[in-house]
């Protein structure tokens, strides 16, 4: 019976953690006007929204630089311009690719990289509003000393108090969480060994020095 009981609060705490989350998710957006910052990044995702959020950060003066992290190496920059609309000039001039990255982890390492060999110390972080919790969480653990900004992109079939009743937002919102509190396990118990990739702006200083 004890074990049962046990069993019980912990489903319910947990259920509780989950709707807190969802809160908190759905509490990103809109997202607000954010302050300036050293620099704006942008962590790739399903659709082009997330880069297109924060290159009209970058043409609003909210950054001095653009990183988009977690390219696929097969996407060319030129390829990845067109998508987004904008200034071809500040894509050309201010937007440094990351192509390291294969999940959130990832894109912390790399972000962390770029960050410290930019000497930034504040960062605007772009991802979608379900996303943002984790994101957070992964580069303050990577990057510790530097200030982050969240400027979330809206999910809009998560826009609705009643998520959990369709199978489809349930089970996004659902399996996010459970990421998230992976996330949250790593970084209390002192997160990965967080190494740092060299970006494509990075690339060829390293080349030099070996």
């Amino acid at each position: 019976m004890k074990f049962l009981t046990f069993i019980a609060i912990i489903v319910v705490i947990w259920g509780v953690g989950l709707f807190a989350f969802a809160d908190r998710v759905r509490g990103y957006t809109p997202a607000a006007e954010p302050a300036r910052a050293d620099a704006i990044v942008a962590l790739t995702g399903p659709s082009a929204e997330r880069v297109n959020a924060a290159i009209r950060l970058l043409e609003q003066d909210k950054g001095e630089r653009v990183l988009i992290s977690g390219v696929n190496r097969e996407v060319r920059r030129q390829e990845l311009r067109a998508l987004t609309p904008g200034s071809n000039r500040l894509f050309n001039c201010c937007v440094d690719l990351g192509f390291e990255a294969e999940d959130t982890i990832g894109n912390a390492q790399e972000i962390a990289a770029w960050a410290d060999a930019k000497g930034y110390d504040s960062l605007i972080v772009v991802t979608s509003d379900y996303h943002m919790p984790r994101a957070l969480t992964e580069i303050r653990a990577a990057a510790p000393g530097v200030e982050l900004t969240p400027y979330a992109v809206e999910t809009p079939s998560l826009d609705n108090s009643r998520w959990w009743r369709a199978a489809v937002t349930a089970r996004r919102m659902t399996l996010e969480y459970m990421k998230y509190l992976a996330a949250l396990g790593r970084a209390l118990v002192g997160g990965a060994a967080y190494e740092r990739p060299a970006t494509e702006a990075e690339a060829p200083a390293a080349k030099k020095a070996a």
